[in-house]
């Protein structure tokens, strides 16, 4: 690989790390739902997904999912299935001894590796940037991977920064039963929203 080449994507994959997303917002919801804890593991979970699409890109399988539409919407709609379960249990946990019943961090990183790998478009994403920068005369599979982590590395370390943001303040209001309450809701609210803009996703 070219090293202007991967110095040219650093920047560029940081940006697109920086901005909120699906994989953030899931990561703040979390922060707010079970602390800092599970919120990082979720960021790990997620950036796993990312190296799963890279690996799944490099190998030509993710061209073939976005070229045929039930496969696409498949994968779309169990994820919003799954984003719905997920708000229906941080509304179910409720309020414990003051505090979030929130999820252990193995959880939370199954959680976040499944709602990543059940984003389609995180499918097209890759599809359309990544191949970006990669040297078709050079050894695909690897470049693909080696951008992978890049981003993963990127997003784990933002997302994750958002958790544990988030889940401080969870911490300070958490004290009261009330605000534990509301945070559940609140976690809820953001798993539902996220599960609607994957509903009404767009394949263009």
């Amino acid at each position: 690989m070219d090293p202007i080449t991967l110095l040219a994507f650093v920047p560029a994959a940081l940006a697109l790390n920086l901005t909120p997303g699906a994989d953030m917002m899931f990561c703040l919801g979390q922060g707010l739902r079970s602390g800092p804890g599970p919120a990082i593991a979720a960021s790990g979970g997620i950036a796993m997904g990312g190296c799963v699409h890279a690996l799944a890109a490099g190998l030509g399988l993710s061209a073939v999912v976005s070229t045929m539409p039930g496969a696409f919407d498949l994968i779309r709609w169990v994820g919003v299935a799954y984003l719905l379960w997920v708000a229906w249990q941080s509304l179910r946990a409720g309020p414990a001894r003051g505090s979030v019943q929130g999820v252990s961090a193995r959880r939370a990183f199954a959680q976040g590796f499944i709602v990543n790998l059940t984003n389609p478009k995180v499918i097209l994403f890759v599809l359309a940037f990544v191949p970006q920068f990669v040297d078709p005369a050079g050894a695909v599979l690897p470049q693909f991977l080696i951008f992978g982590v890049v981003l993963s590395v990127g997003g784990f370390i933002i997302n994750g920064l958002v958790g544990i943001f988030a889940g401080g303040i969870g911490r300070k209001l958490t004290g009261d039963a009330r605000f534990a309450t509301w945070l559940g809701r609140i976690s809820a609210g953001i798993f539902v929203a996220l599960a609607a803009r994957l509903a009404l996703m767009q394949r263009g």
